[in-house]
């Protein structure tokens, strides 16, 4: 069940709720409301409306409005980084692992929550605190690209570093362009594309241990 789901689930004003399950429900709400109005323009009294709470019941959990954005922002960071681990360990096929890491991007865009844009598109980015927790999953998200490019190539780490940056750079640049452009490209035709474009590119350094003579079979498996 997503956050947006346990809020409505338990949005009935006055319901007793466990802790944890309390603060989801403010979480699915705080995230419906900064996704539609942005980080300045919401008020922790859209939020507690959002959600069927009092405003003190909603202090009880976050402090402050900041406090509940940087939980927010923390859980989507999270779901992230699992999204590309996962994507990366789904296959031992390179080419594979390319496609599975593009289209965890598109897939994590595409949620309905539109919790992306807290990430990739927050208005309160000159905040430390959240800058320093997007610039952070951005490094461990390349940093976990990196060691697979690292491992496969001989490259050293600051190459394969430049290499998984350019990656995932150009995965949520173009996720993010496709769902805001409203593309007619199908998802899986438009992650077939990007993933071709990345492929030709990455395969062209061979994998570790083999024939230098052999390029291009870097990315293979």
């Amino acid at each position: 069940m997503t956050a947006i789901e346990q809020t409505e689930a338990a949005r009935p004003r006055g319901t007793r709720l466990p802790r944890r399950a309390r603060r989801n429900q403010l979480l699915g709400a705080a995230q419906e409301v900064f996704v539609a109005q942005g980080y300045h323009a919401a008020a922790m009294d859209d939020i507690a409306e959002r959600a069927g709470v009092s405003k003190p019941v909603l202090y009880q959990h976050f402090p402050g409005k900041l406090d509940l954005y940087l939980a927010l922002l923390d859980q989507h960071c999270e779901a992230l980084l699992l999204a590309v681990r996962g994507a990366l360990a789904s296959t031992t096929d390179n080419k594979l692992r390319v496609a599975a890491t593009m289209d965890a991007y598109f897939a994590y865009v595409e949620d309905e929550g539109g919790a992306f844009r807290l990430v990739f598109e927050s208005d309160l980015t000159n905040e430390p605190a959240v800058r320093e927790r997007v610039d952070r999953v951005s490094l461990q998200c390349a940093e976990a690209i990196s060691d697979v490019i690292a491992e496969d190539t001989g490259l050293s780490k600051d190459e394969s570093m430049l290499l998984a940056v350019g990656l995932g750079g150009v995965s949520q640049v173009v996720a993010r362009y496709w769902l805001s452009s409203e593309s007619p490209v199908a998802r899986e035709t438009a992650v077939g594309l990007l993933t071709s474009l990345a492929w030709r590119g990455i395969a062209g350094f061979p994998l570790h241990g083999t024939d230098a003579g052999q390029g291009g079979q870097g990315a293979q498996s």
